[in-house]
């Protein structure tokens, strides 16, 4: 009787630390996957800076005097860009723009630096542009 006694808590002895193994295990592969989501979110944020730099290297070249506008103007005049319908309802947008931002370059009494071919002033505009695409 004592023997069966014994192996019975032998048994559950074994069962205990089978169990405490399972959650062992279970816990150090939720550490190791939350690392690897943390490893996900860095990922992403270096993608998202990465695409931020490409906007301004992008709005640098083409859109005129960039360097005056704020973030939200630029997402706003590219959207009214976008959204134009006609080359010609494109090139009033541009040449609004350049009009614009000439006045608020001559308000602030800075000088706009005008870019090469890419940058955007509409045809024959300030800007050198080729009144190409936005």
């Amino acid at each position: 009787m004592l023997g069966m006694l014994l192996g019975k808590i032998s048994i559950f002895y074994q069962g205990v630390v089978m169990k405490k193994h399972i959650w062992i295990n279970a816990l150090a592969l939720t550490v190791s996957l939350t690392g690897v989501g943390m490893v996900t979110a860095q990922d992403q944020q270096k993608t998202q800076d990465q695409l931020k730099t490409q906007d301004q290297l992008r709005d640098q070249e083409r859109i005129y005097a960039h360097e005056l506008m704020t973030d939200a103007e630029r997402a706003a005049y590219r959207e009214r860009i976008r959204n134009a319908k006609t080359t010609q309802e494109r090139e009033r947008i541009r040449e609004e723009h350049r009009v614009q931002m000439d006045a608020r370059a001559k308000e602030r009494g800075v000088v706009i630096m005008h870019g090469g071919p890419g940058a955007m002033g509409g045809m024959g505009g300030a800007g050198g542009g080729a009144g190409g695409r936005n």
